[in-house]
């Protein structure tokens, strides 16, 4: 069930999972969620999700997991410097969550299961920690869905590039697509599928999302593991990374991303 974390926590990382907030990543959740309830927050990255889901539930409280202690002091930084005083935090693994079985009111995770060696397992275990009625929320994003213009050939070759490292890592990248399959034969059968989409097309969009995948095909751990593994050359990426600034200073530049999205009933 192991997998190796393809994007690693690189700056360049981090500056585009900083952007997530509810409103932008858990729209389809938000309405669901009630004053007292309690959540757990499973892979809360640095916690920028986190601390907007506690501010809705307050005085219920939340409970943000990663997966090692480091990866966790980033929702701890982002919690503090918000005052807020309702998250709990815990270091553990969605395979196999340490917390007794109906815990929470809601289990939910963004952007995880296409990380994880065994999605199902893990949706099973999310499932035996909520409470009979509560819900189990996922949202994954799907890369072979991803869709831009103009062409730009080094931009289809980051596409396969990445699919390639992330499964050899363990995970999935076309999650997306895949989410009710998994929810299913983890056992719900009261599942609600949407999808929804980030767009980036204005000038601003697109140089900040340009750049920093131009610095994450450089610098992140998904470079370093696309080079180490043989997927490609230091030069391979510099190419990759030109072909992003390119598509950045396109005015005619326009980038959608879809995700799935799941409302699991227990």
């Amino acid at each position: 069930m192991a997998a190796v974390y393809t994007h690693g926590h690189h700056e360049s990382v981090l500056r585009s999972h900083r952007w997530r907030t509810a409103e932008n990543s858990a729209a389809y959740l938000l309405p669901r969620l009630s004053s007292g309830m309690t959540v757990l927050d499973v892979g809360c990255g640095p916690g920028t999700i986190t601390a907007d889901l506690a501010t809705r539930v307050t005085p219920g409280r939340i409970t943000a997991l990663e997966v090692t202690e480091e990866a966790l002091e980033l929702a701890r930084t982002e919690v503090r410097a918000r005052g807020i005083a309702t998250v709990d935090f815990a270091v553990g693994d969605a395979h196999a969550l340490a917390f007794p079985d109906a815990s929470f009111d809601v289990v939910h995770a963004h952007q995880v299961l296409q990380h994880l060696g065994d999605p199902v397992a893990a949706l099973r275990e999310m499932r035996r920690v909520t409470r009979p009625g509560g819900l189990v929320a996922v949202r994954d994003s799907d890369y072979a869905a991803f869709t831009w213009f103009p062409r730009v050939p080094e931009l289809d070759e980051w596409l396969a590039l990445y699919q390639r490292v992330a499964r050899a890592n363990g995970g999935e990248p076309d999650a997306g697509r895949r989410l009710l399959s998994w929810a299913h034969a983890a056992g719900f059968t009261d599942v609600t599928a949407t999808s929804s989409t980030w767009c980036f097309a204005d000038e601003t969009d697109r140089a900040w999302w340009g750049g920093l995948w131009a610095d994450r095909i450089r610098h992140s751990d998904f470079a370093r593991l696309a080079v180490a593994g043989g997927a490609a050359t230091a030069t391979d990426l510099e190419r990759i990374a030109d072909g992003w600034r390119r598509w950045a200073a396109d005015p005619d530049g326009w980038l959608s991303l879809l995700h799935g999205e799941l409302i699991c009933r227990v």
